[in-house]
């Protein structure tokens, strides 16, 4: 039994004998020199690419093809993400090439995408096919203020993949494109405000809404977001709280900005006239519908 086992080591030990380490090492260098050679050429592409992108865009801004800006931006945004994807696609089949693994006939034996989702890439098919609808469907653009289950925010990016949403704190969300199902809109139509000032239940109720009147004669002349004459609703009541009620209509994104004013010189206003209000230390309150 030694006899056999000596045999068997003789016989490893002349086969690593026998190879030519010196033609190994330098095919083993000769493949890590291509690979860096493939790899600085990525980034070059990748590069020049962008910035080819990058210009064509910039000059579609000043020929305006398309009424949106926003869109005009998503469009940009998603023609880097396919780039960057098409290049990660290319990079990845050449190394594998230059090693030596038979990627065409690997796609051409079982198909690349049954590959895929047999490597459970579902969820990433399923990610690109929501995207491409909400793309089509222009349910996004970036720049829109929306808010997606949860999150509100600012679309930073909208990709393939994940769309990126900016919220007011900073906070940078990635949303998987296949968990976004309703999708509310801000930047679409102007939006409605109401500008609730609390009052008291003995408060003149005309004199309320003819200083009212009077200051929103001046604020339509100054606030070109506007889109209509603010509407003077009068006194409601909101959870138990008696309020006077004005609705503006502003440009989206505005609204916050132009209620704000509105309500600061009401109260100016009615204070000016010595109007009582409610007792509340803060006596105002917005709400948006």
């Amino acid at each position: 039994m030694n006899s056999a086992l000596n045999k068997q080591v003789q016989q490893v030990t002349k086969v690593f004998t026998d190879l030519s380490w010196h033609e190994i090492s330098q095919h083993i260098f000769s493949r890590l020199l291509l690979i860096m050679a493939t790899i600085l050429l990525f980034f070059i592409l990748l590069w020049l690419g962008r910035l080819i992108i990058d210009h064509l865009f910039a000059e579609s801004n000043h020929v305006k093809f398309l009424k949106s800006s926003n869109r005009i931006a998503t469009i940009h945004a998603l023609t880097l993400n396919i780039y960057r994807y098409t290049c990660y696609f290319f990079l990845l089949y050449a190394i594998l090439s230059e090693i030596g693994v038979p990627v065409g006939t690997l796609i051409a034996g079982a198909g690349i995408f049954s590959i895929a989702l047999g490597l459970g890439a579902q969820g990433f098919v399923s990610d690109v096919v929501t995207g491409f609808f909400i793309l089509l469907e222009q349910q996004l653009d970036v720049g829109d203020v929306v808010e997606v289950d949860s999150i509100k925010g600012t679309v930073t990016t909208l990709g393939l993949r994940t769309t990126q949403i900016t919220s007011s704190d900073g906070t940078l969300n990635y949303i998987p494109n296949r968990n976004i199902t309703t999708v509310q809109n801000f930047s679409r139509n102007n939006m409605v405000a109401n500008v609730d000032i609390r009052i008291s239940a003995k408060a003149p109720l005309e004199k309320i809404a003819n200083v009212i009147s009077e200051e929103n004669k001046k604020l339509v002349a100054n606030i070109s977001e506007l889109r209509s004459t603010p509407i003077i609703v009068g006194p409601v009541n909101v959870g138990g709280q008696l309020v006077f009620r004005v609705t503006i209509t502003t440009q989206n994104g505005a609204q916050d900005k132009i209620a704000s004013q509105f309500l600061s010189d009401y109260l100016k206003a009615l204070r000016k006239d010595n109007i009582p209000l409610g007792w509340d230390n803060n006596p105002i309150t917005q709400q948006q519908n």
